[in-house]
């Protein structure tokens, strides 16, 4: 569950932000980014310590993923799925053609959820894929800002909200990796029910992580909300 902005970076259009709030149970252990050797695919991503899978991650095969929970709508949770989402994540993260991957991938009995993708292994093109639990939704998106609350924690009002921040914070500031970074930390009103960084109790926003692309050179920076440190990695080469 989070908040996710994607845009072009500033600097040059072929490369990108984006910026990501993880938003889980409070108890719930993460491992810090690193690299990962899935499917032969050399990868950079957390990973969550109940699942296995992540939430967020780089591929040398040019591409990042986000991944929140749910599709269009909150929805009923079942006692049980077949396979968690982040490793669907990792799975697609692996694959040599995202569009081919989503279209075969079989996803019955896995809970809905929202990939935003940001893939240059050809042109850099952004997209969004939505499974609702019946069916698949994937769309290509014009390259500009964007922003994406989760269905299971964010209802239509809230969602709305949170557009309207960024659309003033757009006005207002250039769209740097350091200014996004700092919308991430500081936008809301006040409202820890709804605020970028929530605080809800059993649920809070533990992390931020953001990656920041140009050609040939990628840094993955994540901080640890709850520990209060931040950690960089590179991917060069990419």
């Amino acid at each position: 569950m989070c908040t996710i902005s994607l845009t072009t970076h500033p600097e040059n259009t072929n490369g990108f932000i984006l910026t990501s709030n993880r938003d889980e149970a409070t108890e719930r252990k993460t491992y810090l980014p690193d690299f990962k050797q899935e499917n032969n695919t050399r990868l950079l991503l957390p990973e969550d310590a109940v699942a296995g899978g992540s939430w967020i991650g780089v591929s040398e095969k040019k591409r990042v993923l986000c991944l929140m929970n749910g599709g269009f709508l909150a929805h009923k949770r079942e006692d049980s799925y077949r396979k968690s989402r982040g490793v669907v994540l990792k799975d697609w993260l692996s694959a040599d053609n995202i569009d081919s991957e989503i279209r075969n991938y079989n996803l019955e009995n896995i809970e809905p959820f929202t990939v935003v993708i940001a893939d240059w292994s050809s042109d850099l093109f952004f997209a969004e894929f939505v499974w609702d639990g019946r069916k698949k939704h994937f769309k290509r998106l014009p390259l500009q800002p964007q922003i994406w609350s989760s269905s299971p924690l964010y209802d239509a009002e809230m969602k709305k909200l949170r557009e309207e921040w960024f659309s003033t914070f757009q006005k207002e500031k250039d769209l740097s990796a350091k200014n996004l970074w700092e919308f991430h930390h500081s936008a809301g009103k006040g409202d820890k029910e709804i605020d970028l960084i929530i605080d809800r109790g059993f649920l809070k926003t533990k992390s931020i992580s953001q990656i920041e692309f140009l050609p040939e050179k990628l840094n993955f920076k994540y901080e640890d909300l709850q520990k209060g440190e931040i950690n960089n990695k590179e991917f060069p080469g990419l």
